[in-house]
């Protein structure tokens, strides 16, 4: 049962990169509007840690943002019809840094809840 939810969590992270890179170079007027943007830092980070309450350890619950970093790459680099779906726009490094950052931030607040802060020695005197 886990597994299927992890692995649906997992697909939910893929599709959320794909969406993301086809809403981040939206414009409305001459305005950027890079909704992906903020689709992606609003829903990642839920998604890490739904999958970290299923399982805490750190690969299962890192399942979304793997499937989240495969689209994005995976589109990014063989893009339907030899398209380029990331331009070299700062959208696209926004995009980047926003969906790697906050499921990062999210695992990393997953593995802390678990295992607690990490050891620090005193100095022993």
């Amino acid at each position: 049962m886990y597994v299927a939810l992890s692995a649906l969590l997992g697909l939910a992270g893929a599709v959320l990169g794909a969406f993301g890179l086809l809403f981040t170079p939206q414009y409305a007027g001459a305005i950027p509007v890079p909704l992906g943007i903020v689709v992606t830092l609003l829903s990642l980070p839920w998604l890490v840690r739904a999958s970290g309450e299923l399982d805490p350890r750190p690969l299962p619950a890192a399942v979304p943002l793997i499937g989240w970093v495969v689209a994005v790459l995976g589109l990014t680099l063989f893009g339907p019809g030899g398209d380029v779906m990331l331009p070299l726009t700062w959208q696209s490094l926004l995009f980047l840094c926003v969906g790697l950052g906050s499921g990062l931030w999210a695992l990393r607040s997953v593995l802390l809840e678990e295992n607690g802060p990490p050891y620090t020695p005193s100095d022993g005197g």
